[in-house]
C-alpha cells in the first residue's frame, strides 16, 4: 500500500548512482517510482551480469500493465533459475508505483550483485502505507477513511488481483489502521473533539480519614498475662478457661421432717 501524495524520498546513495551510470543503461532514470515499474531497466541491469540468460529482445519499454506482468514474468523466471530471492514486497511495490518502493529495490539489487554493503535510505521500518506522512500533517489535513482507501489501493492492484476476499482485507486492514490513528488523535487532544472527562474523572482523589489515622497511629494488641495462681486451659477456638473452686456448705446434724398440714401452715421442727 502506498499513497499517492507522500513526499518524495531522498535519492539513491552516491555509490548506488555511480553503479548505475557505469551501467551504461538506455535511459537515465528521473522518476524512479515510474522508470523501474515495468520492469525493462531492470532486466537490462540482470543483462550486464548475465547476457546469456536475459536477452533483451524479448523486454518491451512499455507503460502498459500487460507489458509490466510480461516483463515481469520472464524475471521471475530468471530468479527462480539463478535461485535469486529478491523480497516479494519490493517488486509488488515497484510494479504499482509505490514511493520509496524502487529506490530500496535498486539497492537490493546493487548488494545482490556486487556483495556490497550499503545503508537504506531510510532507519524505520520499511512499509508503504501513509502513515508516516499523515503523522507529519495537522489534524485538519488528514485524510479521512474513504480518502485513505482510495489512496492506499492502487487501480493496477486490483486489476492484478480481482478477488474480492483478497481486496476485502486489503481494505479493512486500511479502516483499521484509520480508526487506530483517529483513537490515538482523541487520547493526545480530548479537548479538539469535545471530550469531556467522567465523573469519576473529575473526582478528586483524596486518602481516607480512617487510614490515614491508622497509618499515623500504632495501634498494638493487648497480650493477655497468665496467672499464675490459676490453671488456665485453652480450647479449640481459643478461648481462656479458669478453674473456680467452690467451698460446699456443712451438713446438718439433724434430719429435717416436713409436714404440711394445711396451706399456710408452719414448717415444724425448726
Amino acid at each position: 500500500m502506498s499513497y499517492s501524495s507522500s513526499p518524495r524520498r531522498t535519492g539513491l546513495p552516491r555509490s548506488v548512482l555511480r553503479w548505475l551510470q557505469s551501467l551504461d543503461l538506455t535511459f537515465s532514470p528521473r522518476h524512479f517510482c515510474r522508470d523501474f515499474s515495468n520492469g525493462f531497466l531492470i532486466a537490462e541491469i540482470f543483462s550486464w551480469y548475465y547476457p546469456e540468460d536475459i536477452p533483451m529482445h524479448s523486454f518491451e519499454n512499455g507503460t502498459s500493465l500487460t507489458v509490466k506482468l510480461s516483463n515481469w514474468s520472464q524475471l521471475g523466471k530468471f530468479f527462480a533459475k539463478r535461485n535469486l530471492k529478491p523480497i516479494r514486497e519490493l517488486i509488488d511495490g515497484t510494479i504499482h508505483c509505490k514511493p520509496g518502493a524502487a529506490e530500496i529495490f535498486v539497492q537490493d539489487i546493487y548488494t545482490m550483485l556486487t556483495n556490497r554493503r550499503i545503508k537504506h535510505i531510510q532507519d524505520e521500518e520499511i512499509d508503504f502505507t501513509d502513515r508516516i506522512y499523515q503523522d507529519k500533517l495537522p489534524m485538519v489535513a488528514r485524510s479521512t477513511a474513504s480518502r485513505a482507501i482510495k489512496s492506499n489501493i492502487k487501480l493496477t492492484e486490483i486489476m492484478v488481483e480481482p478477488n474480492i476476499n483478497r481486496n476485502r482485507q486489503k481494505i479493512n486492514a486500511i479502516i483499521n489502521m484509520h480508526m487506530q490513528r483517529r483513537l490515538r488523535e482523541r487520547e493526545e487532544n480530548p479537548e479538539r473533539f469535545n471530550i469531556k472527562p467522567t465523573l469519576g474523572e473529575r473526582a478528586i482523589r483524596r486518602p481516607s480519614v480512617v487510614s490515614t489515622f491508622l497509618s499515623s497511629t500504632n495501634l498494638q494488641r493487648p497480650v493477655p498475662v497468665a496467672s499464675v495462681a490459676s490453671t488456665e486451659i485453652r480450647g479449640k477456638m481459643g478461648v481462656h478457661f479458669k478453674t473456680i473452686q467452690v467451698k460446699q456448705a456443712e451438713r446438718l446434724p439433724f434430719d429435717v421432717n416436713l409436714s404440711v398440714t394445711s396451706p399456710g401452715s408452719y414448717i415444724k421442727g425448726l
